[in-house]
């Protein structure tokens, strides 16, 4: 027997004795003399693998802790092991798994680090390392690690998707849609990769895009509720309903309790018009969780509209709410309103983020350029009042430029009319608010001026991102934007008494006379049906009240009943909004001892129509926390005298405004005592009203209200300093223009 063929055999007998440090001993003796012997170094590989792995039977206890959740248990055993098998990659690996569960993040960095020293070609390790580095506020180390294995491994669809996670969290949007559309190619079956570009593509603005990767998450795992959910806010911002309430519907399913998809529901069904199905889907997610004060909100607001005026008591409830306009018609408090808009713009407005100043050139014409942004350029409230405006704005000074979101209506007269007025009219409501910001300022506006705040549909968002250096919220939204992006709020000194700008985040303008835009060329349609082609009485005082119902509270309602039982044969003239809101009010009614029939609903017409139906009117009864607005300009227009309580928050005296400056101050009162004691008043002094009505009608085109070219200038000599003080280096500051 060779001396060789002696060593191998010693060294075998050792290692079946379990003399595993002789034995290796033994083959490296071997190798050194015979370095290419094959027995010697197979063996010895053997004895190295056998001492940098586990048995089978202790692995496998480790990953059953692991999957069944036993995170101690697994990290402990897997401190166990490390120590005994510090060579063996999947001890470290699993071990760092189990401490990122438990969120010792630097622990888990150590564990992968050691893993890769002992296979560094295993891609895993890499990507959880890179998971650990993210986890303790390290992104740039977990980029670059992320990059590297997928420059290794470019077909490693994790790594794909966390770099994709990771540059969506560092808002880097187009650079992590390409990655998680990397994994989707690589695996068709990634679920998450689907929802989470499905969720980017929502954010940027490609709503039909996100719908796409939506479905293809749902349909891929079908009980994933976040993503029937989020589908479902996708279709219901196109406005297809139906589609959005069965995804929201699916989302139920999947889990009862999802609060924010029962909101959502919510809020299509209120699109829809089913407002008692609205309200009851609010009222669930509050049953869900009763802290939910938006959700609270919401079910008062639609309850608002329908006149249910059962849980109105719960407003005090929905304090941290984000939503500024519903909470309007609930309270009389300009504190309260300017918090809620500070709320509000937090949700609205990105985070605060450094955010270039637009510096435009002068114009090549010596203009000043201004953008009006809105989605009413159409045959709206808004535009009723504006479209004298903007007939009259002087195009020699100003360029005028219209950014519509609204519907593309091309044949509305009021829309076809406007264009002839303007400089240029641009639908930008399809286009993405990065894509939107960017046009914009690439027009070198210096004035950009919202029509709209916090109404419905709006995108004051936009104005975050500054499109220009004077920024000015001006008619749409009877309140502060609460955020520091707009600079000037149009007002007038009886919506603004001195004082009240303190609950108003931007520099208040006050104009002479009344802050709102009225047409002096609006068409009246005299009527032909009569008092009885509106079921109206022949004989009788009609009171009349063609607010929107949601702003109608049983303070006014009390009132508004004492006059129909003072005052014989009255009737009370409504406008007619929604069944469930005709039925509440006729039963708030007959429990005040008045007749249901004495309350008369009328449709919504064309606008010249309505106008021309106000001569059947004797006394219009404006609401309190949130006044008549376009609907009292109209009265006024048409003759009809209009009788307000002057509130605190500016929603709440913007009737008082406009009768000061339609030459009827003493139909702006200070108290509900007073404001009833003038109704009846007036109701038994026919005289006195026909006054009133001569009044507004005899030249009425000329009263302040109604001057439609000198509230233009006084509007533009407005827009004018503000332009100055910013060509000068001067911060936006209160003024007045008389």
């Amino acid at each position: 027997m060779s001396g060789l063929e002696s060593l191998l055999i010693k060294a075998k007998g050792a290692a079946n004795r379990g003399e595993t440090d002789a034995a290796r001993a033994i083959y490296r003796k071997v190798l050194d003399k015979h370095p290419r012997n094959p027995r010697a170094r197979a063996a010895l590989a053997a004895l190295e693998a056998a001492n940098n792995n586990p048995s089978q039977q202790q692995f496998d206890a480790m990953v059953a802790a692991y999957k069944s959740g036993r995170m101690s248990d697994a990290a402990q055993q897997g401190h166990t092991l490390a120590e005994a098998f510090p060579r063996s990659h999947g001890v470290h690996n699993l071990l760092g798994a189990a401490l990122l569960a438990l969120n010792d993040n630097a622990g888990a960095e150590q564990a992968f680090r050691r893993a890769i020293e002992a296979d560094p070609n295993h891609p895993a390790s890499y990507n959880n390392l890179a998971i650990s580095l993210r986890k303790q506020d390290r992104p740039d180390e977990a980029e670059a690690i992320y990059r590297e294995v997928i420059a290794r491994k470019p077909d490693y669809a994790d790594a794909q998707y966390n770099l994709g996670n990771l540059l969506q969290i560092a808002e880097r949007d187009e650079e992590a849609a390409e990655h998680f559309a990397a994994t989707i190619r690589i695996d068709p079956g990634y679920v998450e990769a689907h929802y989470n570009l499905g969720n980017l593509l929502a954010k940027t603005g490609y709503h039909e895009e996100a719908i796409a990767a939506l479905a293809n998450a749902a349909r891929l795992n079908p009980s994933h509720a976040d993503a029937h959910n989020n589908l479902g806010g996708q279709l219901l911002a196109l406005e297809r309903l139906d589609e959005a309430i069965d995804a929201f519907d699916r989302s139920l399913a999947v889990n009862p309790r999802n609060g924010q998809a029962m909101v959502n529901k919510g809020k299509a069904l209120v699109l829809r018009k089913d407002l008692p199905d609205a309200i009851a889907s609010f009222r669930a997610a509050l049953g869900v969780d009763p802290t939910n004060s938006a959700a609270r909100l919401q079910a008062l607001f639609e309850e608002a509209h329908i006149c249910d005026w059962s849980k109105r008591g719960e407003f005090v409830l929905t304090e941290s709410a984000e939503q500024a306009f519903s909470a309007l018609p609930f309270v009389d408090d300009p504190a309260q309103q300017y918090r809620r808009s500070q709320n509000c713009a937090q949700l609205q407005f990105a985070a605060a983020t450094s955010v270039d100043m637009p510096r435009p050139a002068p114009s090549a014409d010596g203009r000043i350029r201004i953008g009006y942004f809105s989605g009413d350029f159409h045959g709206h409230a808004t535009m009723h009042l504006m479209s004298g405006f903007f007939r009259e704005h002087d195009r020699s000074r100003f360029d005028v430029r219209l950014y519509s979101y609204g519907p593309v209506r091309e044949d509305d007269p009021a829309r076809i009319e406007l264009r002839k007025h303007v400089d240029a009219f641009i639908e930008v409501g399809e286009m993405r608010d990065e894509d939107v910001i960017a046009l914009v300022r690439g027009d070198n506006l210096d004035i950009a001026v919202d029509l709209k705040g916090y109404t419905r549909g709006s995108r004051v968002r936009w104005f975050g991102h500054r499109l220009a250096p004077v920024q000015v919220s001006y008619m749409g939204y009877p309140g502060t934007i609460g955020h520091p992006c707009m600079d000037y709020f149009i007002a007038d000194h009886v919506t603004m008494p001195e004082g009240a700008e303190q609950w108003f985040s931007e520099k208040i303008v006050r104009l002479a006379h009344c802050y709102q835009a009225n047409d002096n060329l609006r068409e009246i349609v005299p009527d032909t049906r009569g008092r009885a082609g509106w079921d109206l009485p022949e004989q009788g005082f009609v009171f009349a009240s063609f607010n929107h119902t949601y702003k109608i509270s049983p303070r006014e309602w009390d009132i508004w009943m004492g006059l129909l039982h003072e005052v014989e044969g009255s009737v009370l003239w409504l406008l007619r909004s929604n069944e469930w809101a005709e039925d509440n009010l006729r039963r708030e009614a007959e429990a005040r001892g008045i007749d249901p029939a004495r309350l008369v609903f009328t449709p919504s017409i064309s606008h010249g129509e309505h106008l021309g139906r106000l001569v059947h009117a004797d006394l219009f009864l404006d609401t309190f926390a949130v006044n008549a607005h376009t609907t009292a300009s109209d009265a006024l227009w048409a003759g009809l005298p209009v009788l307000t309580l002057a509130g605190r928050q500016f929603a709440a005296r913007v009737a008082a405004s406009l009768v000061s400056a339609a030459g009827l101050p003493e139909l702006a009162v200070d108290s509900e005592e007073a404001y009833a004691a003038l109704a009846l008043f007036l109701a038994r002094n026919p005289a006195r009203l026909a006054e009133m009505r001569e009044r507004l009608t005899a030249g009425h085109a000329a009263l302040p209200l109604f001057d439609t070219a000198p509230y233009t200038r006084r509007v533009e000599a407005a827009l004018e300093h503000m332009h100055q003080r910013r060509l000068e280096g001067l911060a936006p500051d209160h003024f007045e223009v008389e």
